[in-house]
């Protein structure tokens, strides 16, 4: 008598069991390629119109007929984020605090070639590490960069079109403030961009914030990173310091582009005009 193959039950197809570590490494490999197939995006999901009604104490009428769905309210919020993400006066204000204690109470050291420069990487040492720090603190700057890396996920329309154009003319007037900032500060001190580089202030800002926002992204999964110091001398230094690495990465690039400028005479005048400028700078 032949034997016949019962109709499968499905209890052949069970699942064998899986050790805890199987199970973490299938899940987690699906959703990474789940997010890299749709794209990882910043859910502004727990935001609750109904709470921020109450907060802002407006009617609710109001607010539902400007914005009939949650979604639309949503959408004008991700732009105003974007708009109002970079933190600036606060963070000008302390930088120029700093310029005007380092350099304004130690002008007289400009007349001496060694001393200028190691004067010029002290402003660099301590304005870079104060930038890192209220940058690496600021919920407005995290927010920035947190739509910097979201745009690209958003699905194509205008709302994608509109976010992106409104990070790039943050992002451009950022880059444009920084140049102004080194332009101003270079002249001030003497210095020059190196004629044979072909470069310009904007090339100067957009690789220094591009340096300190890498380092400022590593900084939020890497602790370690804001805290780091290095005992060193660059180039140009008259002693030894403690320098954090955004100083370090700073000073490095800035001396690739920077040099004295052999026009300019420290003379007495010279320096009473440096102390005066720096008296007058308004963040």
């Amino acid at each position: 008598m032949s034997e016949h193959r019962s109709a499968p039950t499905g209890l052949g197809r069970r699942h064998r069991r899986l050790t805890d570590e199987q199970t973490r490494e299938r899940m987690l490999a699906t959703a990474i390629e789940m997010i890299n197939r749709t794209g990882l995006t910043v859910s502004l999901d727990h935001i609750s119109l109904e709470d921020v009604i109450r907060a802002a104490n407006v009617p609710r009428s109001s607010v539902y007929r400007r914005w009939p769905y949650k979604d639309l309210f949503i959408s004008d919020l991700v732009k105003e984020l974007a708009r109002a993400a970079i933190p600036t006066a606060a963070q000008n204000e302390t930088i120029v605090d700093l310029i005007r204690r380092l350099v304004g109470g130690q002008a007289d050291l400009l007349a001496n070639a060694e001393r200028r420069g190691g004067l010029v990487l002290e402003v660099i040492r301590q304005t870079a590490l104060a930038d890192f720090e209220m940058l690496h603190t600021s919920p407005e700057w995290r927010t920035y960069l947190a739509l910097q890396a979201t745009v690209m996920s958003l699905a194509e329309g205008e709302l994608r079109d509109q976010i992106r154009a409104i990070l790039v003319e943050s992002q451009r007037g950022l880059v444009a403030a920084v140049a102004r900032a080194w332009e101003t500060m270079t002249a001030l001190l003497g210095y020059r961009l190196r004629p044979e580089l072909g470069a310009s202030f904007e090339t100067l800002a957009l690789l220094l914030s591009a340096s300190v926002r890498g380092l400022t992204l590593m900084a939020i999964s890497m602790p370690d990173v804001a805290v780091e110091r290095v005992r060193a001398r660059p180039v140009g230094a008259t002693e030894e310091a403690e320098w954090s690495l955004s100083a370090l990465e700073i000073a490095s690039i800035a001396g690739t582009f920077l040099e004295e400028d052999p026009d300019v005479r420290w003379d007495a005048a010279r320096i009473e005009a440096v102390r005066a400028a720096v008296d007058s700078l308004r963040a």
